[in-house]
């Protein structure tokens, strides 16, 4: 049976007779019987024939001239740019593709180099598969440190950095570089009388060796949480509750100097170290709380005598000075008696007796 195949100007043809390669085919039309067949090509697809390997179509001198054959090793990358333009990238392999109607360029990578080179622009890196590579940012308040095999190999500043995969297993640990709170909570401690309080502190530090906090120190973070546990204890279990309560500025100052004596051990830098609260148990608090009512109430009972002290004394000092100046004694007569008429509606008075004798005679008698 004949049958009829066009092959389009931007394809190619194989002719294959009795399974077996014949030539390559240019555009136009062709007609194949029982024993021919064609296998057609894209030209902006690889060549990748079915019905025989690459290496048989490369003996063909037309099919040498149209194409070009990349072969990437087992540890390498090849770049694969068309026209110019990325286009792709190839791992281990032979890749063949058709130079007929565009340019093919490849930049072959070793990945044996774990490290990623400044050759590789940045944005490649976006157009690849991720499981080629490794991308480990770092951002501008951290350090990381960074391990090939479990090895520690360098300190990484801000940025972003890119490595290959391959046989070297790549992990890295972050470390923040800013000033790092930390809360010390509810620590039960007995004072020197006995009393039990739970005291809340936190404490500021900044790494200053960011390999050996790693290397040296099994997690720096409970570490310096227990010594300034045990400063805590140190201090409380040497002084009274009254002391403590009265000093808690001196208490934060122990801790603090405490843990400055630690630094090179921690391989940080302590800024500061503050109690935060001094939390008494209830029967204490309830204690405290009615010897503070009773001393606000004694504080408030001095307060009145003293004035009653005071009001007594300028009553008497105006009294003095009444009974020796009799200018001062009328003058007072007459601010109580316009007090009294401010009111009373209507007074009537003779001529007898002095005002203010008449007016004490009126209110009594009213009395």
């Amino acid at each position: 049976m004949i049958k009829k195949v066009i092959i389009n100007e931007n394809q190619r043809g194989f002719l294959f007779k009795n399974g077996k390669y014949v030539k390559m085919l240019c555009p136009g039309k062709y007609y194949t019987n029982g024993t021919k067949e064609i296998e057609i090509s894209n030209l902006d697809m690889p060549v990748d024939p079915h019905r025989c390997s690459v290496d048989t179509l490369l003996t063909d001198k037309a099919v040498a001239d149209s194409v070009c054959l990349v072969d990437v090793g087992d540890e390498q990358v090849a770049l694969h740019f068309v026209n110019g333009k990325f286009k792709s990238a190839l791992t281990h392999g032979k890749y063949m593709f058709w130079s007929v109607q565009d340019k093919h360029e490849y930049k072959m990578i070793d990945i044996s180099i774990t490290e990623a080179d400044e050759s590789v622009p940045e944005y490649i890196f976006s157009m690849i598969p991720s499981t080629l590579y490794v991308k480990i940012e770092v951002e501008e308040y951290h350090k990381a440190l960074l391990y090939f095999n479990q090895r520690f190999v360098k300190v990484l500043d801000a940025g972003t950095y890119f490595y290959w995969r391959n046989s070297v297993k790549i992990s890295v640990k972050h470390i923040d570089t800013r000033l790092t709170q930390m809360d010390i909570t509810g620590q039960e401690i007995l004072t020197q009388d006995k009393v039990s309080l739970r005291i809340n502190m936190i404490c500021n530090y900044r790494v200053t060796d960011y390999v050996k906090i790693f290397t040296e120190i099994d997690d720096f973070t409970e570490q310096l949480h227990i010594m300034a546990q045990l400063a805590l204890r140190e201090y409380v279990g040497k002084h009274k509750l009254d002391d403590i309560l009265e000093k808690k500025d001196e208490m934060s100052e122990f801790v603090f100097n405490k843990l400055k004596a630690k630094e090179s051990e921690l391989f940080v830098n302590i800024a500061n170290a503050d109690v935060k609260d001094i939390i008494l148990p209830g029967e204490i608090r309830a204690i405290m709380n009615t010897v503070l009512i009773a001393e606000k109430r004694a504080q408030a009972n001095v307060i009145t005598r003293r004035e009653e002290v005071a009001s007594t004394r300028s009553l008497l000092n105006t009294a003095k000075l009444m009974d020796e100046n009799s200018t001062l004694y009328k003058l007072k007569e007459l601010e109580y008696v316009e007090r009294i008429c401010e009111n009373i509606g209507n007074i009537n008075l003779n001529g007898n007796t002095d005002v203010l004798s008449q007016l004490t005679g009126i209110l009594r008698g009213g009395a």
